[in-house]
């Protein structure tokens, strides 16, 4: 199946660099920076704090029993970091697929609240992303999930794609990227453990899932159904692709002040 190309007017938005002044997501990788900082963080001062003073500082939240922390990313407007309060390294962890393991992005959904409360407004589930990027596109050795703004040209290229997404893998051409997606339904993803839906679609996943990245973004299905659309992207070495779905997302969240639907009215596929 030939992949779908998505083009819109909507001007392309430089996409902020990651963590700690990294580069762009598929960018030259940096490595001037610790990649065990968002682990010490987490490790060292929040959960200690969580448990010692009730108070979850520098972290937004910490919820040991659950398994994860929210940290306010100093990259950005608005993004927060959701990050396991165990050791676990990223995609590649055999830990993510467990049976027992935490619902890490049904956790990272229910913090778009505390998103869009930084930015002082409501927005429309339609404009945020849930992000993981590859070991290839990644910057830090703990698994984060970065929870912020979907970038508003991509907003436009999914609206006008979700009549052509189902329960298979649809493709996709994103952000320059090829993407495959696929539909989920539900008002939240509590539950739905998008990292065992990516691995039931691959032949060796304890080989291939550190090569993968994963987005989730927000939607109201063609009818009316609130639901998400879950993106896929493989490192392509040669290509320059990293797999860092990140780069969906717009840190600077300039979706945050649009006109409602002026993005989509003023496509090229608007009627």
């Amino acid at each position: 199946m030939r992949p779908v190309v998505l083009a819109c007017l909507v001007p392309a938005l430089a996409v902020a660099g990651v963590l700690l002044a990294a580069a762009r997501a598929n960018g030259p990788a940096r490595h001037d920076h610790d990649p065990d900082v968002l682990w010490r963080i987490v490790h060292e001062r929040c959960v200690p704090n969580q448990l010692g003073e009730n108070r979850p500082a520098p972290c937004a939240v910490v919820d040991p029993a659950r398994g994860y922390a929210v940290l306010k990313d100093r990259d950005g407007v608005a993004q927060y970091l959701l990050i396991p309060t165990d050791r676990v390294t990223g995609m590649e962890d055999p830990s993510i697929l467990r049976p027992d393991a935490p619902d890490y992005f049904g956790a990272a959904w229910h913090q778009i609240d505390r998103v869009q409360a930084r930015l002082g407004h409501t927005l429309p589930r339609e404009t945020m992303a849930l992000a993981i990027n590859s070991r290839r596109g990644r910057s830090q050795n703990q698994l984060h999930i970065h929870v912020d703004c979907l970038a508003p040209d991509i907003r436009v290229a999914l609206h006008w794609a979700r009549s052509r997404i189902g329960a298979g893998w649809t493709p996709l051409i994103l952000a320059g990227h090829s993407y495959r997606a696929t539909r989920i339904d539900g008002q939240d993803l509590d539950g739905v453990y998008p990292f065992r839906r990516l691995a039931a679609s691959l032949a060796d996943p304890a080989r291939e899932m550190a090569g993968h990245t994963l987005v989730v973004v927000g939607t109201i299905w063609p009818g009316g159904r609130p639901g998400f659309i879950l993106l896929d992207d493989m490192a392509k070495p040669v290509s320059g692709d990293r797999a860092s779905g990140e780069e969906l997302e717009d840190h600077a969240c300039r979706i945050g002040h649009f006109e409602p639907g002026r993005a989509i009215r003023d496509s090229a596929y608007a009627p």
